[in-house]
């Protein structure tokens, strides 16, 4: 099971690396175009600076490339393998499915992005939490 505390649940979800308290994003969900990237400036939990230095999130480009390999792969074997589809059909669903989870492919890979380079701090997060109760 995913839970709090788990690298995973904040690549999942778009938590906040350090206290998972919060989405990193000002908008939930991916699919309101124009604010897929909108991310907050800080976390308002824990404090935590999300963009560690003027383009932090170039990096991560490398990271969608491979995600979106695996997107591809998964439509391809899906569309091919299992429902038995030509190669034109296969080329297809892959394209389609690209263009579909490209919102979420963008965010996903930031969120892998920046889980290499923070770690969850769980008394980060129980100060965090506390403050927030007191409030």
């Amino acid at each position: 099971m995913i839970r709090k505390g788990m690298k995973l649940y904040s690549i999942l979800f778009g938590a906040c690396p350090k206290c998972h308290l919060e989405s990193m994003y000002t908008v939930k969900n991916p699919y309101v175009l124009s604010d897929t990237l909108k991310i907050n400036e800080q976390c308002s939990h824990c404090k935590t600076k999300y963009r560690m230095e003027p383009s932090f999130f170039y990096g991560s480009m490398y990271v969608s490339y491979a995600v979106s390999v695996a997107f591809a792969v998964a439509a391809f074997i899906v569309s091919y393998v299992i429902f038995e589809s030509s190669l034109t059909w296969a080329f297809i669903s892959i394209i389609l499915t690209l263009i579909v989870f490209m919102p979420i492919i963008m965010r996903l890979s930031r969120n892998i992005w920046i889980n290499l380079f923070m770690s969850y701090d769980k008394e980060l997060a129980q100060k965090a939490a506390n403050s927030a109760l007191q409030t």
